[in-house]
Order: structure tokens, then C-alpha cells, then sequence
């Protein structure tokens, strides 16, 4: 499960931790300010600045190439970009040097910190256990937009993408250059573009209008593929192993740096 729908809104599961996360830490630390009188708000806040900065600031260093040509997306965290390993420990780090210069804060930043950290990975380990494990490909047909019908897992045997998208949906528009893009690059890996619930006229009249040249742009009128995975919005993007088992999935836009590195999983034994 790497997505939850709230009514008409979609959000990502590691959103919703962190921001349940952020607020448990700063609770607990205005709490302690409220009956101890020792304020750690702005040094939990600092410690979180910090592992964030550092998180995402590394995620852009290893696609340096990417980011050059487009600065500005390095900002536009959408696309879910961090290191999180290097960002809890810049955080820890930060958090030991705060404790070191002011004694008086060592309980309530310690505590505050450890709570965030309970409610974050009490949260990931329940999602883990909530996914479901090693889901094969859906049994299901799909049509081309010449109208002929064919069965998804015809276009499986290698490594393979599966993109759940619609023609209104803003970021599954944005990202269809990066997909265009990454099909040419990646011959090894079978890119598999599933409209859900439109009809072959608007599709192809889009792909006509954004110049896109795409192979495998398939229909699902139905949206079966959807309620068979379990995708609670658009785009979703699925990432299969050569034995049509899913690997990884991705609920949201995809930058060119995020789905660079889902494709490196993939290809991992």
C-alpha cells in the first residue's frame, strides 16, 4: 500500500507518516513546554529541517544530470525524491549536537524525537504488513486502439512498466515525456501505457496533440486494472519483474530521477 484515498484526494503512505511523524514530535515537545516550561519546539524543527535538506539535497546530487538541465525541479518534492538514510542520519546527528550545547533540552528533544520516529516506523511496518506481497500481473484483457483485444500478459517476459493514466488526470499529462523518453532508452524493459475508462478517439486524439510516440497504449474502459491493483488514483505506475511479479509501485507523478531509480530496483536480482 503506498497510497491512501480521503475522499477526492489521494496521498501517498511516506506523506502521511511524516506528517503524522512531524506531528507527534512537536506535540510531545509543546507539551513539554506547556508543564515544564523547557520549549524544544524549534530544535525539533530544526533536526527535522535538517534530515529533509540533507535527504533531498543528496537524492538531487546522484541525479545531477537531470536537475541541471530542469533546476527548478529540484524543488517539486512530488515526485517523493529523498535519501532517507542519509537524511535520518543528518538528523541524528544535528539532534547530538543540539543536546550537546543545551543540556536542558536532552529530555524533551530525545523524547519528542523517539515518538516521531515510534509513530513513522509503527506506521511503515504496518503498511508493509498491509501490502499485498509478491501480486502477480491481473489476469485481464486489454484493447488496442485499432479496437483488437489482447491479453496484459502477452506483453510481458522482461522486466515491465505498467502505467494507469487518463487524459484529464494534470500529472499523469506531465509525466508522459519522462515515460516516452525512458521506453526508447530502456528496450529491455516492456512499457505498457493502460488508459483506464476512455475511448481509443480521445486517446489517440491526445497522443496526437502532445506529439507523443508511445508503443503499447492499451484501454481498459472498465478501469478493471485499477480495482485489480488496488490503485486508488492516477497516474499509478507499476513496476513488474520478468516474472510478472510486482516489484514496486509509485502512486503520483514520476520525475526523471524518481523513475530512474525504480528502474535500477527492477533490473536488482
Amino acid at each position: 500500500m503506498d497510497a491512501i484515498r480521503l475522499g477526492p484526494l489521494v496521498f501517498s503512505v511516506p506523506t502521511l507518516l511524516a506528517l503524522a511523524a512531524i506531528l507527534a514530535a512537536t506535540g510531545l515537545a509543546g507539551l513539554y513546554r506547556r508543564r515544564r516550561g523547557i520549549d524544544a519546539g524549534g530544535a525539533v524543527w530544526t533536526v527535522i529541517a535538517a534530515g529533509f535538506i540533507a535527504a533531498r539535497a543528496v537524492f538531487v546530487l546522484r541525479h545531477h544530470d537531470l536537475f541541471l538541465a530542469k533546476p527548478w525541479t529540484m524543488f517539486d518534492i512530488r515526485d517523493g525524491g529523498f535519501d532517507r538514510p542519509v537524511g535520518l542520519m543528518v538528523a541524528c546527528v544535528v539532534a547530538a549536537e543540539i543536546i550537546r550545547r543545551q543540556a536542558p533540552l536532552r529530555r524533551p528533544l530525545l523524547a519528542s524525537l523517539m515518538l516521531g520516529g515510534a509513530v513513522w516506523l509503527g506506521g511503515a511496518l504496518a503498511a508493509q504488513a498491509l501490502a499485498p506481497s509478491a501480486a502477480p500481473l491481473p489476469d485481464l484483457t486489454v484493447r488496442r486502439l485499432d479496437g483488437s483485444e489482447i491479453p496484459l500478459r502477452s506483453l510481458a517476459g522482461k522486466p515491465m512498466v505498467v502505467n494507469l493514466w487518463a487524459t484529464w488526470c494534470p500529472p499523469c499529462r506531465r509525466e508522459m515525456p519522462a515515460l516516452e523518453a525512458a521506453q526508447r532508452a530502456h528496450p529491455d524493459i516492456a512499457f505498457v501505457f493502460v488508459n483506464q475508462g476512455e475511448s481509443a478517439a480521445a486517446v489517440a486524439g491526445f497522443l496526437a496533440d502532445q506529439g507523443l510516440r508511445m508503443e503499447n497504449v492499451v484501454l481498459d474502459p472498465a478501469a478493471r486494472l485499477a480495482a485489480r491493483t488496488s490503485s486508488p488514483g492516477y497516474p499509478a505506475t507499476l513496476f513488474y519483474d520478468a516474472g510478472a511479479v510486482l516489484r514496486a509501485r509509485h502512486t503520483g507523478e514520476l520525475s526523471e530521477a524518481t523513475l530512474r531509480e525504480k528502474l535500477a530496483s527492477l533490473r536488482k536480482p
